[in-house]
This record gives structure tokens, C-alpha cells and sequence, in this order.
């Protein structure tokens, strides 16, 4: 398996803090899916956004159904996220 270097959670400041510290107030923890781009918090950040945008934003699917087709590309491509 591959190793990717990351910032230890308790080593990040500036821009990586604040988006770990939302991270851990979203979800009680920082998933590895996003602790992978602390080395670019600008990644980590435009991540997230498009990540709410596609998922809180106006659609012309609901909230249910975005869900649904997320949990299906996951288990189609054996994605654990």
C-alpha cells in the first residue's frame, strides 16, 4: 500500500486548522479521505466546497436520492468512503 506523508493533525495551522477543526465538528473526526490533502489545504478546502455544493446545493435531485447515487458509485467502484 502506498504512503502518503500528512500533517499530523495536532501539527496543522493557518488554512489546514481551520478545515480539520470543521472537519472534526462535522463528523467528531478527520477521514482519512481528507486527511490525505493536508499537504495542499487549498485542495482540502475546494474539495469540500464542491463536495457541499453538489450535496447541499440546489438540485434537481433531493438530498435522498444524491445520497443514493454516492453510496452506489462507492460500492460499484469498492470504495469504503
Amino acid at each position: 500500500m502506498p504512503w502518503i506523508r500528512q500533517i499530523p493533525i495536532d501539527e496543522a495551522t493557518g488554512l489546514l486548522k481551520r478545515e480539520l477543526d470543521k472537519a472534526i465538528r462535522r463528523a467528531g473526526r478527520v477521514w482519512n479521505i481528507l486527511h490525505i490533502m493536508s499537504l495542499n489545504p487549498r485542495a482540502l478546502k475546494s474539495s469540500m466546497e464542491f463536495y457541499g455544493a453538489v450535496m447541499f446545493g440546489s438540485s434537481p435531485l433531493t438530498r435522498a436520492q444524491r445520497e443514493l447515487l454516492a453510496t452506489v458509485v462507492s460500492a460499484e467502484l469498492d470504495c469504503h468512503y
